[in-house]
């Protein structure tokens, strides 16, 4: 039996399914989703790309490409 307030399915990532499905419902997440797809745009990268759209720090509008390897790596792990 799982512990903590979410059980069930989780991403690679730690997230559980349920819980990120309601965050992505949320105004924060759709401002997030909708952020990162005009970044994608005006970045010209396609799909299936290697590259991310990774934002520079504090911004919302703003980024770089960024090999999808880098930009998903652990932040956890310390330095």
């Amino acid at each position: 039996m799982a512990s903590g307030r979410y059980s069930g399915a989780k991403y690679s990532n730690g997230n559980h399914k349920s819980q990120q499905k309601a965050y992505n419902k949320s105004t924060k997440g759709k401002s997030l989703i909708r952020n990162a797809q005009r970044l994608r745009a005006s970045l010209k990268i396609p799909k299936g790309s290697p590259y991310d759209a990774a934002h520079y720090k504090g911004s919302k509008t703003k980024g770089r490409k960024q090999h999808r390897s880098i930009n998903r790596a652990s932040r956890t792990k310390s330095a």
